[in-house]
């Protein structure tokens, strides 16, 4: 289908930046909008790019403490705000860079909103750890919650986030734990054996909110097959039940098997399906409005420019044909960036297929046990039968 799409894009989203060394390097982002630019799908019919205005204090405080935005504009380091921490490292105008980062998720929500496109994405965004007072997992503040905070004061009723990063989308979840308007579903790896430690299918949602928020913990070493299955089996159930307004997504591209701070073992191939089918549930369950962010992902070259690329074409409504080329301009300049050999193509020939949980489930499977404890968790709570 064709769609209208917002991009919300300038280079300045790279000064989101923790320095050398740091697993977060911004050349993931300057190469997935060079590649996708050189494809051609930054130029397509219907495709608009601008570049954002920083968010301002009142916008950042519809989520976070205003002592805490003082203490990133201060950028000094003080661990009770996450700030100074390895994983955190405070730097240059760090409130400045991060300002920009929401605003341009809350550019990309609001071109979605008021219609100027179908769809809006800024892949720079999805910094979803960020916490209310603190920073945490590389997170300063907490775009995809803000834009949330935002659609809701400026009409929506109720909205659906997915997460689809490796890890727990903590931050995003904590913020509307118990809010009725907003249902949260985060597929991530295991607490047990990647950060944050949160995210099991108990954690379902406040007094006000039961059944609102869902958590798939899945096994390290979950493949393509049983992370499409454990998709299939939750995710489209929950948001037909839902019927949101807008459907928020996180794409952090950190569940590929070549990532090097998690544990599982999925694609380009199953990434970029996934982004397919929550394209799917936009226009199905939330009148085609989608807004989109990047997220987490750590290898640089071969898995997140191809994987967000692939995430714009998609939204773009035409999306790549996997065996596309990379372009020669773009394999050279990731080489001069990076000193990595790029790859050459757009896919890992994967089949990126699976068994659907419909069909019946195995006990003895350590995906079918993860699935069968979340749908027991919620599925009843939105009047779902957890195993049919």
């Amino acid at each position: 289908m064709t769609c209208t799409l917002h991009v919300a894009w300038d280079e300045r989203l790279t000064g989101y930046d923790f320095g050398p060394g740091h697993p977060l390097a911004p050349v993931r982002v300057e190469l997935t909008m060079a590649l996708a630019g050189q494809l051609g799908v930054l130029g397509a019919p219907g495709v608009t790019v601008a570049a954002p205005a920083p968010a301002t204090d009142a916008e950042l405080e519809l989520i976070h403490d205003g002592s805490y935005i003082a203490a990133v504009r201060a950028a000094v380091a003080d661990p009770a705000f996450g700030l100074g921490i390895p994983d955190n490292p405070v730097f240059p105008e760090m409130h400045e860079a991060s300002a920009l980062v929401t605003g341009a998720t809350l550019a990309a929500a609001t071109a979605m909103w008021e219609s100027a496109a179908q769809h809006g994405i800024n892949v720079a965004g999805g910094l979803h750890h960020a916490m209310r007072r603190a920073a945490s997992g590389f997170c300063i503040y907490n775009d995809p919650a803000i834009a949330i905070e935002w659609l809701l004061r400026h009409g929506a009723e109720k909205i659906a986030y997915v997460d689809v990063d490796v890890h727990h989308g903590d931050g995003v979840q904590a913020a509307f734990y118990n809010d009725p308007r907003v249902l949260t579903i985060s597929l991530h790896e295991h607490p047990v054996t990647l950060f944050p430690g949160t995210g099991l299918p108990g954690e379902n949602g406040g007094p006000n909110a039961p059944g609102l928020a869902v958590n798939v913990a899945l096994p390290a070493g979950t493949d393509d097959e049983g992370w499409l299955r454990a998709f299939d089996a939750v995710v489209p159930p929950l948001l037909r039940s839902f019927q949101p307004q807008v459907l928020v997504t996180q794409h952090g591209c950190d569940t590929h098997h070549r990532d090097p701070l998690a544990h599982l073992e999925l694609t380009i191939d199953g990434q970029r399906t996934a982004a397919a089918w929550l394209h799917a549930l936009a226009h199905e369950t939330a009148g085609g409005r989608w807004l989109a962010t990047g997220g987490g992902g750590y290898d640089l070259v071969h898995v997140v420019p191809r994987t967000w690329a692939h995430l714009l074409a998609e939204a773009a409504g035409d999306p790549l044909d996997p065996a596309t080329a990379t372009p020669t301009a773009w394999q050279d300049l990731a080489r001069v960036r990076t000193g990595v050999i790029p790859p050459d193509i757009m896919t890992e020939h994967a089949p990126a297929t699976f068994v659907a949980f419909s069909s019946g489930h195995d006990p003895a499977d350590p995906v079918d046990r993860a699935i069968v404890a979340t749908r027991n968790a919620v599925f009843p709570l939105h009047g779902l039968p957890p195993l049919g």
